[in-house]
């Protein structure tokens, strides 16, 4: 699946960090680290190496020792300042206590004892050096949940128990399961609920606005091991490709879908490949940029959505 351009810089920068405190790392081991393949890291360390500061001479650059490198270990011999603490100026330090606050308020219930005790004493620390500025600062995080269902989650979270969840999926079907809950996790948009489903023995991300309840149950929550990147959505290989290709004037699908790939056309317009586990979730998505929209393929996924969007005409032509 191609990832994100963000998502690969904070790795690219804690890749950084780990190497300026480990003294020459295997490949394999770094891959290991940062849940990625062999290849990614050495993509990554080529990227690093050609990074730098303004000037960007040879003496501006990120390097690694490149004897060390051919052998299949990476040892960091200059971080160009990128280990160096970072020096806050007002406005990224009143961002910065905005986010800790939310978090404190949204899952700080839901954390563990020594998790929540660190929340707050950056927060503390935070919040004095930042004065007066910081006073003004009151965000709340959204979770999306009912009041209800966010209760019950913090509460199995904390508590370490079992919950019972009625959840309806993208295509409109509620099931009902037990799920020994794992982590709540939040991406831009969206907040989900990480667990192991025993319907499914398996992990699974839930929505949190699509629990229709949430149950905490008597039964102790048992510890499950999960894979890395467990809290991003990633189509397993059993979904139908499907080839989206569509105009520039869209381009952000390509940074916030699950694409197992992204060609860019000579054009100005690109095509994206995607796994489709729910039909309901792909009509969704094209119909809200269906003006955007060149080509769908296969064919007959095309006529499919098509029919979706002339049934929802005709729906309205009835209102």
């Amino acid at each position: 699946m191609a990832e994100r351009a963000s998502d690969r810089l904070l790795r690219m920068l804690g890749m950084i960090t780990y190497l300026d405190r480990h003294e020459g790392v295997p490949v394999e081991a770094i891959a290991e680290q940062f849940g990625v393949s062999a290849r990614q890291v050495m993509d990554d360390i080529d990227t690093l190496w050609v990074t730098g500061t303004p000037g960007y001479y040879p003496h501006d650059l990120i390097d690694f020792d490149a004897a060390s490198y051919e052998q299949g270990v990476v040892r960091l011999t200059e971080s160009r300042g990128m280990t160096r603490p970072l020096r806050l100026g007002a406005r990224e330090a009143v961002a910065l206590v905005a986010a800790l606050r939310a978090v404190e308020g949204a899952l700080g219930s839901a954390m563990d004892p020594e998790r929540a005790a660190v929340l707050r004493s950056a927060l503390a620390k935070l919040t004095a050096a930042t004065g007066d500025a910081a006073a003004a600062v009151d965000v709340q995080l959204a979770v999306d949940a009912a009041p209800d269902v966010a209760a019950a989650v913090a509460t199995a979270l904390r508590h370490g128990r079992r919950l019972r969840l009625r959840y309806v999926n993208a295509s409109d079907v509620t099931t009902e399961r037990d799920v020994d809950p794992i982590r709540l996790v939040t991406d831009d948009e969206r907040s989900y609920l990480l667990g192991w489903c025993l319907l499914v023995e398996g992990e699974r991300l839930f929505r949190v606005d699509r629990v229709l309840s949430a149950v905490v149950l008597d039964t102790d929550a048992e510890d499950h091991k999960v894979r890395a990147g467990a809290e991003v959505f990633s189509p397993g290989p059993d979904g139908e490709l499907v080839t989206l290709h569509l105009s520039s004037q869209v381009r952000w699908v390509a940074e916030t879908t699950p694409v197992d790939a992204i060609r860019n056309l000579d054009d100005g317009s690109f095509e994206i490949d995607v796994r489709v586990v729910q039909p309901a979730w792909l009509r969704h998505l094209v119909l809200q940029v269906a003006d955007d929209v060149l080509e769908i393929r296969p064919a007959r996924i095309a006529h499919e959505v098509a029919a979706a969007a002339r049934a929802a005409l005709r729906a309205y032509g009835e209102v």
